[in-house]
């Protein structure tokens, strides 16, 4: 499911794609996530490493929890629709500097996004 880097902490990376799986709507808001147990389980990372997980993404407000119920993806789609947008602009930030890194001006970086949308589109 995850393959992970040695260079960032596990938990990090299980966060990460947490997100990543709640701003792409395949953890839809309101749904439950599995027990810290099961979630280990699916990791393979001891059940520890998933309780700091769930615990920052409270902290972050992403998730809720109900005693005795579980945990939870929030039902705040505002706050999901903004950490969508943080995302797109972290990849969007990261591609512009590498661009004109290369010596691309906003023109030719514009062109060539346009080139790639149309083909992609055209073989997707």
């Amino acid at each position: 499911m995850l393959e992970f880097d040695s260079n960032t902490p596990i938990y990090i990376q299980i966060i990460e794609f947490l997100k990543k799986q709640i701003v792409s709507n395949k953890l839809k808001a309101g749904e439950k996530l599995l027990s810290v147990r099961e979630m280990a389980n699916l990791f393979n990372v001891n059940p520890n490493t998933i309780q700091r997980v769930f615990q920052e993404l409270e902290r972050e407000g992403l998730t809720y929890t109900e005693r005795g119920m579980g945990t939870y993806v929030t039902d705040n789609l505002a706050m999901i629709e903004k950490l969508r947008e943080q995302y797109s602009f972290k990849i969007v930030d990261n591609f512009l500097s590498t661009m004109k890194e290369m010596g691309y001006s906003s023109d030719e970086i514009i062109d060539c996004l346009k080139k790639r949308l149309k083909n992609w589109e055209v073989n997707k």
